[in-house]
């Protein structure tokens, strides 16, 4: 069998509550809470999501100011 021409193919689904799912939720409400005041940011932002504690870490370069504890706390309540 020439290797090559073959490939294995894989996916990965989880639930609701997941912590992958929740931070992306986080990052998604980060984002458009930053958009939503400067729509000319740039953004590299990761969440990281483990028991009680969530960590937002990146780059933001924008005007706008906003509470991302707040932004944290709404977009956990919303899952």
């Amino acid at each position: 069998m020439d290797h090559k021409d073959s490939y294995i193919f894989s996916s990965e689904s989880v639930g609701e509550g997941h912590p992958d799912k929740v931070a992306d939720s986080i990052s998604d409400s980060v984002l458009d809470a930053v958009f939503a005041q400067d729509k000319f940011s740039r953004v590299a932002c990761e969440t990281l999501v483990k028991s009680n504690h969530v960590v937002i870490a990146g780059e933001l370069t924008t005007k706008a100011k906003v509470n991302f504890e707040e932004v944290v706390r709404a977009a956990i309540r919303e899952i």
